[in-house]
């Protein structure tokens, strides 16, 4: 069965998440997402937050920008969410905005050896491992987590070019695509995830959470078309929906037949009663979804 969420834009003020963690909690409501957008709002306090707030809801960060975090505190913090929190947090990590890192003096040379020595090392460290590397930009020295999860922990990468795509296949447990994407550009971003994964002999299963850019109700469908404008996808009819239930359904199945086990519905960011998106789409669009 296909999982289905909403993501909580950081353009909303922090203390607008508690009402909307409870609504989804209540709702039913699978996934609540967020994101650690330069200069809104923190992943991982927001997601501590949520998960505090709610009994089963389960609560994504995509993404955590690795350029601003030491590998081994991003790691303590996933477990200890994880230990708190056992099947209900999500964790993905990416290169981040590069402008962004810039801001912050941040800036990798290499963004992808950063990812990759980060994604590697955090891997590790919540497997429970002892951790010595002296890479290029993660170094790290007999370092081991007291409090590594019980049941393990997923990692995810955020993930838009091939060459990322390939290195989510290779060594991260499940990928998120960001919001913009068509029925098509999903299936070909699976089939980067894949070969990668063929490349190192995995077998093991590998979660694709796609985001996808919905809206109902009054003027839906002009908000849509402004939203795709102003992320530069304009003309691409596929890389959002607006309607009701049935609309947002179809739309949904199109994703999850082009490769995506989860799909995480993006409110526009006029959206007007984001808890109401909520309860739509836990209520109405959910029982549509096989």
């Amino acid at each position: 069965m296909t999982a289905l969420g909403v993501v909580f834009r950081p353009q909303l003020p922090p203390e607008r998440l508690r009402d909307v963690a409870r609504a989804a909690d209540a709702a039913g409501l699978e996934e609540l997402w967020l994101w650690e957008d330069c200069f809104l709002e923190s992943g991982i306090a927001a997601m501590a937050a949520a998960l505090a707030w709610t009994q089963r809801l389960r609560v994504g960060v995509g993404l955590l920008p690795v350029p601003f975090r030491n590998a081994a505190l991003t790691s303590m913090e996933a477990a200890t969410l994880h230990r708190l929190f056992p099947g209900r947090a999500k964790l993905a990590v990416g290169h981040g905005v590069q402008h962004w890192m810039a801001q912050v003096g941040a800036r990798a040379e290499s963004p992808m050896t950063l990812l990759t020595e980060h994604l590697s090392a955090m891997r590790a460290l919540l497997r429970g491992e002892r951790v010595t590397t002296q890479g290029r930009y993660v170094r790290l020295d007999g370092v081991a987590l007291d409090w590594p999860p019980q049941a393990g922990a997923a990692i995810y990468v955020g993930a838009t070019g091939p060459r990322t795509l390939r290195l989510a296949g290779r060594a991260a447990d499940g990928t998120i695509l960001t919001s913009g994407r068509t029925p098509g550009e999903v299936r070909r971003a699976r089939e980067l995830v894949e070969e990668g994964r063929a490349e190192a002999g995995r077998t093991d299963p590998h979660e694709v959470v796609a985001y996808f850019n919905a809206a109902t109700g009054p003027g839906a469908a002009a908000r849509i078309e402004a939203e795709l404008e102003s992320s530069g996808d304009a003309g691409k009819s596929e890389a959002g929906v607006a309607g009701d239930a049935q609309a947002v359904a179809e739309a949904v199945r199109r994703i999850a037949d082009a490769g995506a086990d989860t799909v995480i519905l993006q409110p526009t960011a006029d959206e007007p009663d984001i808890e109401g998106f909520v309860r739509f789409v836990a209520e109405e669009v959910r029982p549509l979804i096989a």
